[in-house]
């Protein structure tokens, strides 16, 4: 085993990270900056206003994206078991 083997797993794993936790926190994001729009424009300073809609737009993210992002983590965890035989080596 060489130091590239480990690199490439955790490189890929990193990537897998970005892309599962991408679908939710992308949504989230753009929930909590239109609401700081509204919140500035209005000179509302309530927390709680953009806690539940951020919470909403969470949920409503996990249901879509979900499946996807259980299947992606499904996939890499596979594939790192089907390595195992190759660090033996």
């Amino acid at each position: 085993m060489d130091a590239e083997y480990f690199l490439s797993v955790g490189r890929e794993a990193i990537w897998v990270l970005a892309l599962a936790s991408a679908p939710i926190v992308i949504p989230a994001l753009l929930a909590g900056l239109i609401l700081g729009m509204v919140q500035a424009a209005t000179s509302i300073q309530e927390q709680t206003l953009t806690f539940v809609p951020k919470l909403i737009v969470t949920g409503f993210s996990l249901v879509i994206f979900g499946g996807m992002i259980i299947g992606l983590l499904g996939d890499f965890t596979t594939s790192i078991f089907e390595r195992i035989p190759e660090i033996v080596r």
